[in-house]
């Protein structure tokens, strides 16, 4: 693995989180840094500055006590609004802007922003020249490999996000009316690596180490983005950086240690949100740790019903504690 750099920053691996509504908040970046991720980006922020007061989007700015560099991706489709969104995360301590243009989802799309902002290749580059312009750390860019089949531009907004100073891109490979379905355009993102010189960062179906590497022979991509494969696994970025080191394969996590880092992250998300949203949020979670273990489908009907953090600790615990008896001590 050769050391990949945004602007100033010389990540430890070319493994990064990617940015995921919902998912990657603080507990989760951090779980993930520690389990290997080079870098990890924070959940989109709105670039509309007026819904900032919610408490919602205020647990989504970034934090100074959050890892170096502080990514925070921004979404919107007005070049002004984004650019007073870059400079108000810069202000609160973001190290690194990301713009999303990569999203799929028809809230986001429907407010001209995300994946619908490569339909306009001049609005594209006025949005990359305004938050280009208005601050001084370095900006990324997420985008797709077009609007669909018909309309795929990704070597074009690539281009253009090199002559505006944008400092790496990352690529998903499909369309935006791909959505997630389909085999992800590996083809696609080496077409783009090749057209630009700044770092390109693949991603998209990346969801082992074998795959990891596959995907770096295939599209020459300087990093990788690691998104909805993180869920529930979030020692995925340690088994792919070690195989990718070594070329042999990290032995699967324990039962024991699963259970630990799944206590752990639990009590982190309680901590981070309170215990209302905490234990909500909560619930996704632990489905997404325990889906390919024996009977997680009725263990979680009955953890989806549990109101408080002392019986989602209890519960989990249980769990674990059947399953070492029954003597399967490696996770899935």
């Amino acid at each position: 693995m050769s050391a990949l750099c945004i602007g100033p920053y010389r990540l430890p691996n070319p493994l990064i989180l990617a940015p995921m509504a919902g998912v990657t908040d603080r507990p989760f970046r951090q779980l993930c840094q520690r389990l290997g991720a080079g870098m990890v980006v924070s959940e989109m922020v709105t670039s509309d500055v007026r819904l900032w007061n919610t408490r919602k989007s205020s647990l989504r700015l970034p934090h100074q006590d959050d890892a170096e560099p502080r990514s925070v991706q921004i979404a919107g489709g007005d070049p002004q609004m984004l650019a007073e969104a870059a400079r108000r995360n810069v202000a609160l301590g973001a190290q690194i802007i990301d713009i999303n243009m990569g999203c799929p989802a028809k809230k986001v799309c429907n407010k001209a922003a995300g994946s619908a902002l490569l339909k306009d290749e001049s609005l594209v580059r006025e949005i990359l020249q305004a938050v280009v312009a208005a601050v001084a750390v370095p900006v990324t860019l997420k985008i797709r490999t077009g609007w669909d089949r018909q309309n795929k531009n990704g070597l074009e907004v690539a281009k253009i996000a090199e002559q505006e100073g944008i400092v790496a891109l990352a690529v998903h490979g499909r369309t935006r009316a791909d959505l997630y379905s389909g085999e992800a355009e590996y083809d696609s993102i080496a077409a783009i690596k090749q057209a630009v010189s700044i770092p390109v960062l693949a991603n998209g179906d990346i969801d082992s180490p074998e795959k990891a590497k596959a995907v770096f022979a295939a599209t020459g991509a300087d990093g990788l983005l690691i998104g909805r494969a993180a869920q529930g696994r979030p020692w995925i970025f340690r088994e792919i950086e070690h195989y990718l080191r070594t070329g042999q394969k990290l032995a699967a996590p324990s039962l024991f240690e699963v259970e630990r880092i799944l206590l752990g992250h639990l009590a982190e998300l309680h901590l981070f949100y309170g215990e209302v949203m905490g234990v909500r949020i909560a619930r996704k979670h632990v489905g997404w740790y325990l889906a390919t273990l024996p009977g997680a489908r009725e263990f979680r009907a009955r953890f989806n019903r549990l109101e408080s953090t002392h019986a989602q600790y209890t519960n989990v615990r249980e769990f674990f504690g059947e399953r070492q008896n029954d003597g399967d001590g490696v996770a899935a």
